[in-house]
This record gives C-alpha cells, structure tokens and sequence, in this order.
C-alpha cells in the first residue's frame, strides 16, 4: 500500500454466472458469462482516486488513481473516512448441491418440467427463468484489513400470463437463495407454478378496487417493498447528507409507533447477504428505529464520519465505487395473527405482492402497485381486486401499524446509480390506514 495516502484500498472482483430462460416450453436462451476485475481507491488529503486495473499492475493503478486525486485537489469535496483495527476475515460458503457440477441438459429437464405446470387453459404466455450466480471478493486496506469470500446465489422465476374477459393479467412468483442446487429440494417449483397459473387465471375475473383513504392489511411482500422503498433509501446515508431525505436531522426523535423496530441486516442468511461490505466493514446487524425512536442511518466509511455511524453498509456492482446501500432490511414483529389483523380492520382492502412504484425520499411519499388484493368484509376475505394501487406518507404510516406475528423476507435487485445490488426486505403482515386506487392527496 502506499503510504503517502490517507486510505488506499485494493478489491479483486471475480464473477461468474449461468442463466436460463424457457417460455412457452421453448429454451429461448442459455447464457454463461465469468469475469474478474481489480479496483483501487486511494484518499488523499481528502479527495478521492480511483481506477481500475489488473492483478500484476496493482502498484501502477494505486499510482494512477494517487494522481487522478492529485488532480482532484480543489475541484472535489473534501472526504474523510473511518479507519478500523487490523482484522481477517474469510468466508466461502458451502453448497449442499454445487450447480457447476450438474449438466445444463439436466438443468433443462427440470426447468422444463415446472414451465408445464404453468401452462393451463386460460394462460397466454408462460415463463421460467433459473440463474446461478457466483462471487469472489478478495480485499485488502491500507489500515491493516483483509478479507475474501465466495458467495453463491440461485434463483428461479415462474410468471403466468392469463387472456380473457377483454384483458391480460400477469402474475409471478420468485424463490431466490445463498444456496446451490439444493434449492430445489428446498421449493417445490411445480406446486409454485400450478399457483402462479390459478393466480393468473383468478386475475382475470377479479374487481377493481375502491378507491379512497381506508383500512388496509399489507403482505409480507408488499409490507417489504413499503421498508426497503418509503424508509430505507430515506436512511441511506449519502442521500441523507446530500439533504434528500425528510429523516435528514432526525436521529433521536420518535418517527414511528412504539411498536415499530427497523433493522438492516446483512448477516442474516437472506438473500442481501454479505460476510463484509466493499469497503472491508464486517457486516452486523444495524438498528435504524428503536420503539419508534429514529436510532440511526446506513452509512459507508465516508458518511460514517459525518452521521457518527459504523460503515458497513458501502456496496458496489463489481469494483465500481461503493455506494451506501441496504442488505437485508426488515420491520420486526408484533404480536397479531392476520386473522386478529382482518378482525381489527373488519372492512377494508387486503393488499398483496408488489409489482413497482415510486418513492420520493425527501418528500416521505409513496405509491406502490400490489400484485392483487382482496376485500376484506367482516374481517374475513371477500372478492378478489386488480390493479390495486397503494400510496400514502411514509411517516404517517410508521405511526399507525398494527404488526402480526411472523416477519418473512422476499428477494430481489435494488438500483442506485447505475449500480444493481442483491437484497433482500422483509416485513410481517401490517394493518394500517393509506389510499388505495388513488393518488396520495386524494
């Protein structure tokens, strides 16, 4: 490392990954790709070098991104960044059932088995999609920090789409893992499609929904999508001091019901995964709402300083510059069954799954599409909605839930910047009150 830096940094990406898309019982693509890539960072007198390069030209690109900072001096934003103690850390997951070590004909005769249990009379397209994905990271800092890890991930999507009544409705369902091909003896996929189908199917007789401010019971799912979206890009550290946040100065205060504990977890076994971050933070379970009090923002080592954090949350797409990001980000849970969560609504809508949205982060608004819903009549289930969409202010919602009992996660990409990382959001069932069918002043 050298030592006319501030911080140097050097991090070794290797990538490699299979995926396989089957629709209508045709193979429409097989795609293999591998790669590597090095990236250094160097910090000097407060601005920022980076460059790219390779494992035998490691000195000549710490030397390149010294001089990119040099060049910096005065046009940049002067930076700091947290410094921890000299630590290792190695991590290399173990697959019960490596994919590498199965053919990709077999792969196909699996995958085409399941693409059959969606295809059903009423359904226009049928789709799987499997992927395998593979991560090495090596790393290692100028303050005494090495790490490396291999991280797997699997995952397949099954999505129906149904034709009839004038219309076409689509539904999907997706099962992703830090796993190998054991995920199949994990999920039965064939039962998963023959769901997805009837969902589809149902879909197409389903209402609309009324529209207005009411009651409502979130999902799991959408109850996810709500923390990872309205609340946690609002904590996200560089959006904080960037003053596009409505929690920005918030640290302290009571945001949410004192029910509501918000924590962002990358040790959990959840699809956003990861032993250490891409800055070399070991990762660890962070609050950010404490019984309703506002505790803390996710922060990378550069925004720690400023937001007195613990880094740990600086993640990037290959070796591209870590941005703060979420991992696993759940609301934990209270104490109502969904059927005591349907009695205390007692009329109202029932909303489930999440097919997108948008959040604004500064103004603390939302609006997020559920997959489907249902009515909920004398605190029991009633016809079947579609086209339901959801929006509301994210802090009033914080402060009217009633939790359930059970948090369960769902999987998935976030986008920031360009960059895509894995995550994961998790929620139990949440009562509360918002728009359905309607804009947020409405």
């Amino acid at each position: 490392m050298n030592a006319v830096t501030d911080f140097s940094e050097i991090k070794k990406i290797t990538m490699e990954s299979l995926s396989i898309v089957i629709e209508n019982g045709i193979v429409e693509s097989i795609s293999h790709r591998s790669g590597s890539a090095v990236g250094v960072r160097v910090l000097k007198d407060g601005v920022w070098g980076v460059a790219k390069t390779t494992e035998e030209k490691v000195e000549e690109g710490l030397e390149k991104a010294l001089k990119i900072a040099s060049s910096l001096k005065g046009k940049s934003k002067t930076s700091s960044v947290i410094t921890l103690g000299t630590s290792s850390m190695k991590y290399v997951h173990k697959m019960k059932k490596d994919p590498r070590e199965i053919d990709v004909e077999d792969k196909l005769v699996l995958l085409k088995e399941i693409e059959k249990h969606l295809r059903n009379k009423g359904i226009a397209n049928s789709r799987v999609i499997y992927f395998e994905s593979y991560r090495w990271v090596d790393y290692e800092d100028s303050t005494g920090i090495e790490g490396t890890s291999f991280v797997p991930r699997t995952g397949v999507i099954v999505s129906a789409v149904s034709k009839g009544n004038g219309t076409l409705q689509q539904y999907s369902e997706r099962r992703f893992g830090i796993t190998g091909f054991e995920i199949f003896d994990r999920y039965d996929f064939p039962q998963i499609a023959s769901k997805t189908a009837e969902v589809a199917i149902k879909l197409l007789d389903a209402k609309s929904p009324p529209g207005g401010r009411q009651k409502i019971v979130m999902d799991p799912a959408l109850g996810g999508v709500f923390i990872h979206e309205a609340l946690g890009h609002a904590v996200e550290g560089d959006i904080v001091l960037q003053g596009g946040s409505i929690l920005e100065g918030k640290k302290g205060e009571k945001i949410a019901s004192s029910n509501v504990n918000v924590y962002d977890n990358p040790s959990l076994m959840e699809y956003g995964f990861y032993p250490f971050d891409d800055e070399g933070i070991r990762g660890e379970k962070r609050e950010i709402i404490r019984n309703g009090v506002m505790v803390g923002y996710l922060t990378s080592r550069e925004t720690a300083k400023d937001l007195e954090g613990s880094g740990g949350n600086g993640r990037s797409e290959g070796v591209n510059t870590p941005l703060v990001r979420m991992s696993n980000t759940y609301l934990a849970e209270g104490d109502r069954s969904l059927e005591e969560l349907l009695e205390e609504v007692k009329n109202g809508v029932f909303l489930a799954g999440s097919r997108g949205g948008q959040t604004s982060p500064l103004e603390g608004i939302f609006q997020f599409n559920a997959e489907y819903g249902y009515l909920i009549r004398k605190g029991e289930f009633a016809e079947m909605l579609r086209d339901v969409s959801l929006s509301g202010r994210t802090m009033e919602i914080l402060r009217n839930v009633i939790l359930g009992d059970e948090v369960k996660f769902n999987p998935g990409m976030c986008g920031k910047n360009g960059q895509s990382v894995p995550v994961s959001d998790g929620s139990p069932y949440i009562a509360t009150i918002a728009v359905v069918g309607g804009s947020v002043n409405g």
